[in-house]
């Protein structure tokens, strides 16, 4: 359960509510909510403990593919807190503002990350964006940067059923993936080329974007990580009783998987 499903709902409650829906891992964020900037590490653990559920991430490193400026403080930064508050990955999304980044500098990125990752035991999610500005859309791409940078050890992809639908990409790579972020779209005016994070909701029938195809096949050929809720749109942000709906996509998604 990712905290964008439920961003008003406080930390510890969040956990609290995980736990009622089955849910043993969890993930943080260091924007929506902004638990980096408003908690200690150590209480973010703690909290975690409590409630009996696992910091699985924290959402996420951005951009990591650019590796110059304040990029490598902030890496730094962020992978101590995770480990101090007991996080097991990173998540590490690519530069996303309409400007290509080499293949060669994703690679250069990867091997300058690998060190903080292996130092601190923790694993670099990597989520290619679907967006047609993306830097990095397709899993293929960064699965060929990690090979080049010798880094299996420390990265594994995050499969988005959202991105990989925007991108166009078609195959799977489940033993290579550690993650999966699962939201939907329902809106019928939007065309795929203009959807954007803020028509990401909840998983119900109406979805267009074959969320449930899509685990399927993953299940299929071998996948064994778990699903994270990760819905961006602000009318799921604004329910009243997220919990209840957050619990009505669960079991629609695993009736019909």
């Amino acid at each position: 359960m990712n905290h964008i499903a439920a961003p008003k709902v406080a930390l510890p409650d969040f956990f609290a509510m995980a736990r009622r829906l089955g849910a043993t891992e969890v993930e943080i964020r260091n924007d929506l909510p902004d638990v980096m900037a408003t908690w200690k590490p150590g209480d973010v653990k703690a909290a975690a403990e409590a409630a009996g559920v696992t910091i699985l991430s924290i959402n996420a490193l951005y951009p990591f593919n650019v590796w110059k400026g304040d990029l490598p403080a902030k890496a730094e930064r962020m992978a101590d807190y995770a480990a101090r508050a007991g996080a097991k990955a990173l998540v590490m999304c690519p530069l996303n503002e309409g400007r290509p980044v080499g293949h060669s500098e994703v690679v250069a990125a990867l091997e300058s990350m690998a060190p903080i990752l292996r130092e601190r035991g923790l694993m670099g999610l990597v989520e290619p964006l679907g967006f047609p500005i993306s830097s990095l859309r397709t899993k293929r791409e960064a699965i060929a940067a990690i090979e080049e940078a010798a880094g299996w050890d420390v990265f594994r992809l995050l499969h988005d059923t959202f991105h990989h639908h925007l991108s166009g990409e078609t195959e799977f790579y489940p033993r290579r993936t550690a993650l999966a972020h699962i939201s939907g779209v329902t809106d019928p005016r939007v065309a795929v080329k203009d959807m954007l994070d803020a028509h990401r909701v909840l998983v119900d029938a109406n979805d267009r974007l074959e969320n449930l195809a899509q685990i399927r096949a993953l299940l299929g050929a071998g996948y064994e990580g778990p699903f994270s809720f990760e819905p961006f749109a602000a009318e799921v942000h604004d329910l009243p009783d997220p919990e209840a709906a957050l619990r009505d996509s669960i079991a629609f998604v695993t009736a019909h998987v």
